[in-house]
């Protein structure tokens, strides 16, 4: 587990330009400073949180990156992984479109979002063209770090932040220097629009691509598969089985959890943070499978959680949630 305290640079950065990815929606505010990997031994700065329900023998809970650390730097791009993981994430979580070459790249929208990526040449782009009509060379034209997304206002733009390829994020857990880093885990998102077939590869040729970014990856176990369709992970688990699934839900609670779970041949929940009740994690639990909660940003979201006993909970504000995991002594200070 990373300490996250003063982390130096994951690899050297040389004024070299680095690749990324994008959305936006109203402000949201989270817990951490952008600042700050440093901690003291009495905890985090600033005054000490509110007394809890969430006993100090609580499960561990698994701190994974949203899009990196997207209240803090450029989503989805390596800035963000880098910050996410120098902050002592147990994984980082990112999206996968695919390109018109069929590549792999690291960005949520399937259609090109143009309030946070700018052209070649820093000008504002007209059109939300479909990443599958874009070839990986067209792709990586783009600039998706420059512009701060308004939902997070300590967000550091990072000019020049490309949108990576798989291979790059993989390279970065791979190869780090840093001990930590070198086991963080990778929670992949294959982005897949049922109702929009035109915007991707159907989802044999989407598990074909999976499979073979996992296989190839130097870290096969260190990698789960998550997707809100589940006809991807159907595909996926029919090639490779030991790739773990997780089953992404909506806001909405429709069915039974364990039978959704079954259903994607997964192993793994992953519903809303407000979508999950305290005995869904029990009966899940009882099935042996694990509940990953998405995207909860604060104190009080996380308490609530933590209390339910949830595996993993994905935030925009990994670094927050470390700094609350220490005050509350469910996680270890920094020596």
């Amino acid at each position: 587990m990373a300490c996250g305290c003063k982390a130096g640079p994951l690899r050297s950065q040389g004024g070299a330009v680095h690749p990324s990815g994008f959305r936006a929606g109203p402000p949201v505010v989270v817990a951490s400073s952008v600042m700050a990997f440093a901690c003291a031994a009495a905890g985090p700065s600033g005054p000490a949180p509110a007394p809890s329900s969430v006993s100090s023998t609580a499960r561990p809970v698994e701190v994974i990156g949203h899009r990196g650390a997207r209240a803090a730097r450029p989503e989805n791009t390596l800035a963000a992984f880098e910050y996410a993981l120098q902050a002592g994430a147990d994984a980082i979580e990112l999206d996968l479109a695919v390109t018109r070459d069929d590549r792999l790249v690291v960005v949520h929208d399937l259609l090109l979002n143009i309030d946070l990526c700018r052209g070649p040449d820093g000008q504002i782009l007209a059109d939300r063209v479909p990443i599958r009509a874009m070839s990986f060379d067209e792709v990586r034209r783009l600039d998706c770090g420059a512009v701060r997304n308004p939902r997070f206002p300590g967000q550091v733009p990072v000019p020049g932040q490309r949108i990576p390829a798989i291979e790059e994020v993989l390279s970065l857990l791979r190869e780090s220097p840093l001990p930590a880093v070198r086991t963080a885990r990778l929670v992949a998102e294959m982005k897949s629009d049922p109702s929009r077939p035109d915007l991707g590869p159907d989802p044999d040729r989407a598990a074909d691509l999976l499979v073979a970014a996992v296989r190839g990856s130097g870290i096969a176990d260190r990698i789960t598969v998550q997707s809100f369709d589940h006809r991807v992970l159907r595909a996926v688990h029919a090639r490779d089985p030991s790739i773990p699934l997780a089953a992404l839900v909506g806001r909405e609670r429709t069915g039974n959890p364990v039978e959704i779970v079954r259903a994607a041949d997964a192993g793994i929940f992953a519903p809303h943070h407000e979508g999950i009740l305290a005995g869904d994690v029990a009966v899940l639990h009882a099935a042996g499978m694990r509940v990953t909660c998405w995207t909860a940003n604060g104190p009080a979201a996380w308490d609530r959680l933590l209390g339910m006993g949830v595996d993993g909970i994905i935030t925009d504000d990994p670094a927050g949630l470390i700094a609350h995991l220490r005050a509350r002594g469910l996680r270890p200070a920094c020596p």
